[in-house]
């Protein structure tokens, strides 16, 4: 690392450091702005011991600290009403958000970014996602039950796009497989913006009962520190801390920390390890290592408790005798957990860890000061406030600037694009958008993950929500869908991330559960600037508004800034997720059609908005205008009307419609299981006042289709006219014909239509 290049004879103590205040520091390689610095100074008297700046230099990252979102973040909190707190158990700011979800259980689920070790090592970058997120889970005291990933490449056909997306693969694969962990779901999309910096964001979801919910704090003094699971090496100095908070166009050493490097069957037994800990009442509080690592696990469980510590830094066991104090401080090597355990559970700690043969070394204990002090030996290496390190960073209100470009991009209507002529114009952009990348099939990329490893996977891929049973005996479950549209969000971000919200709320009604919470990972450009602190600005307030009008908290997230790759940043893309409750997932409703004869029923109104539609970039390679019209009261109107009709056992099947409408999302309800159908659109066009292109591909919000048996005809259909959503037969399944007959368009066989959606990605 930096200091190591000129490395002293002797370690910089507290004693020294005041000694010698001109000393020259390496602050800016490490990341830290010059008044960072001064502030630094400022906080302690004094400049800063080497191991101190290593502290503050990762804490104070934008990875860690969120010093640029911090004042958008807050409306999170600010606008959640008693109403939508009824089920919220924890919220913004510990691990992991928790939502009781009834019988006594509850559920915590979070997503988060491994953007740019993803992109410098594939495998490793992405494996490691997926162990931190679900140490995060683990950490509020839940068993793991699921994973899901919200992934973004750049364009298909680029020569990179072939090694990061199978290493992305691989790990994420790799490593929930080996934990044993079914992946239901998530996202993968193709884009030339995302060439330079690959999105990797990964979700965790985990089971609790109320009374064994756990908060990461050091509250008691005289409590011990205690590291446990793998050793300490250097693999990771700096890692996502640093090299989040950076574009790719920097220089310097920073730019190129070693990314972690993961060991699932280590965390699998660090797990299982944890739980009984909690289990047996011997920890008070455990926190995993992550970004920052050891920096950001003492300093936070300190500062959470509103306690101090007292830690010797040379008890950390090490898989490298060489690591410095500062690199030990900063290492991000994976499977470590820090407890805070009462004295007298230490035998009973012991115990259970040499049980599972997890190796442990006591750091120190808890104290009632206000301070964090480290040693290495005798010597006195740190001597901070802990919450400066780990909660009062700097907090920055940027530039915001409008985009120069906004209002020619917003003006530029797909409106002008040339649409089919005739019949057969028709059918080829068909063919040819369920062929492109992002409609096309990903069960290669799917079905590399284990989907029903502990045998609760109700709902999987390529379902619109992944489903999990929580208790076996009622069958009690929770839906999730992740979702972006990054197109819709260049195009206006505050309507981008409503429409984020809503498709993910959406994609879980339809599986017949209702939603209940929120989880966000904020995928932007670079925060210097201005242009994109309007984009954050706009999407937060956007998605803040939203949740408070559907009535649903956001429980927690990540912001990832510095997406961008020179000065080509990526779209805005908010990433959200959306907690669903069912109270039996035998209930539960799949994509597709699976009976012969059941009517086919389009939900919802269909307006004449191809701007940043499938359609639109796909066969025309356009992207302009303003994004589909959202109205969420009609949303939450779909939604509860398809609760309803999946009480009364009215719907077989569900589909929503979003990127390319109503044309994919029969294609996609029929491959599901293999049956064909009958559609027609001409009373569709005549409703609505649209014509043949608007009528297949436009990408209108809250709509779906529904199948429902012939008998359940009168009541279903009385049943949208009390809940005022529109209704409409379009179309019936039809098993015999092995084809999609879009009559008055083209009849597609299923096995052609199949072959052209499975070509594309077996192809990267």
């Amino acid at each position: 690392m930096f200091w190591k290049k000129k490395k002293p004879s002797g370690v910089d103590t507290v004693l020294n450091a005041s000694q010698t205040p001109e000393k020259e520091q390496p602050w800016k390689e490490l990341g830290l702005k010059e008044d960072e610095y001064q502030k630094i100074r400022e906080i302690l008297g004094r400049r800063p011991t080497s191991s101190e700046l290593a502290m503050y230099s990762v804490m104070w990252s934008e990875h860690c600290s969120y010093k640029s979102s911090k004042i958008y973040l807050r409306q999170f909190g600010e606008r959640v009403t008693p109403e939508m707190k009824k089920h919220l158990m924890v919220g913004i700011g510990e691990n992991a958000g928790v939502v009781d979800i009834g019988e006594g259980l509850a559920v915590t689920f979070k997503v988060e970014s491994h953007n740019h070790p993803s992109y410098i090592e594939p495998f490793q970058g992405a494996a490691t996602g997926v162990g931190g997120i679900v140490r995060d889970i683990l950490a509020m005291g839940a068993r793991p039950v699921a994973v899901m990933d919200q992934l973004r490449f750049g364009s298909a056909n680029h020569p990179d796009t072939a090694r990061v997306l199978n290493g992305v693969t691989s790990g994420i694969s790799f490593y929930g497989n080996c934990l044993g962990l079914p992946n239901i779901g998530g996202e993968t999309v193709f884009d030339s913006v995302y060439q330079g910096n690959p999105l990797v964001n990964a979700l965790g979801i985990g089971a609790l009962k109320h009374e064994d919910l756990k908060l990461a704090k050091a509250s008691n003094k005289g409590d011990l520190v205690i590291l446990f699971g793998a050793r300490t090496g250097a693999d990771g100095i700096g890692g996502v801390s640093v090299l989040a908070s950076e574009s790719f166009d920097s220089t310097g050493p920073t730019k190129r920390p070693a990314v972690q490097v993961g060991d699932p069957f280590a965390e699998k037994v660090l797990i299982e390890c944890c739980l009984e800990l909690f289990q047996s009442g011997s920890v008070a509080g455990i926190q995993d290592l992550g970004g920052a690592g050891i920096s950001c696990a003492t300093s936070e469980l300190a500062s959470n408790g509103g306690m101090g510590m007292r830690i010797q830094l040379k008890n950390v066991l090490l898989r490298d005798e060489n690591l410095t104090p500062e690199e030990i401080l900063m290492s991000e090597s994976q499977e470590r957990m820090c407890a805070i355990v009462p004295k007298k559970k230490l035998k009973d700690f012991k115990k259970i860890v040499e049980k599972w043969e997890v190796e442990y070394s006591v750091l120190g204990e808890v104290i009632g000061e206000d301070r964090l002090y480290i040693n290495w030996g005798k010597e006195e290496i740190v001597n901070v406030p802990p919450r400066t390190v780990a909660h009062d960073g700097p907090v920055y209100n940027r530039p915001v600037e409008y985009p120069k470009y906004q209002d020619s991009l917003n003006s530029d209507s797909s409106k002008k694009l040339k649409r089919a002529e005739n019949e057969t114009e028709l059918a080829t952009q068909i063919m040819q958008l369920i062929a492109s990348p992002n409609q096309a099939d990903k069960s290669w990329v799917t079905s590399q993950y284990d989907k029903y490893v502990m045998g609760n996977t109700a709902l999987a891929m390529p379902d619109d929500a992944g489903m999990i049973r929580i208790n076996e005996e009622t069958g009690l479950g929770v839906a999730l869908a992740t979702d972006a549209n990054g197109k819709y969000c260049y195009l206006d971000p505050y309507e981008g991330a409503r429409l984020a919200l809503a498709e993910s709320y959406r994609n879980v009604s339809v599986t017949g559960a209702v939603p209940r919470a929120v989880t966000n990972c904020l995928n932007f450009g670079s925060p210097e600037n201005p242009e994109v602190m309007w984009q954050f600005k706009q999407a937060t307030a956007g998605l803040a508004d939203a949740c408070q009008e559907l009535g649903i908290p956001v429980t927690g997230g990540n912001v990832s800034f510095y997406n961008q790759t020179g000065d080509q940043a990526i779209y805005p893309t908010p990433v959200v997720g959306v907690l669903g409750v069912i109270d039996n997932v035998a209930r539960r409703i799949p994509s597709g059609w699976q009976d012969d004869g059941n009517n086919i029923y389009l939900l919802g109104t269909t307006y004449d908005e191809l701007d940043g539609s499938a359609w639109a970039k796909d066969i025309h390679d356009h992207l302009g205008g303003k994004p589909p019209r959202l109205d969420l009261k009609k949303e939450r109107d779909l939604a509860e009307l398809i609760h309803g009709a999946s009480i009364q056992g009215l719907i077989e099947a569900a589909h929503d419609l979003s990127e390319g409408g109503l044309a994919v999302a029969v294609i996609e309800a029929s491959l599901r299981f293999n049956i064909g159908c009958r559609i027609w659109i001409t009373e569709l066009m005549e409703r609505d006042g649209l014509d043949q292109t608007a009528a297949l591909f436009s990408e209108s919000q809250s709509r779906a289709i529904v199948t429902v048996g012939r008998e359940d005809d009168v009541k279903f259909q009385a049943l949208c006219e009390a809940r005022g959503v529109p209704v409409l037969r379009i179309g019936v399944t039809d098993k015999e014909s092995q084809a999609i007959d879009i009559q008055g368009i083209a009849k597609l066989p299923l096995s052609d239509v199949r072959r052209a959606w499975q070509q594309p990605l077996v192809a990267v």
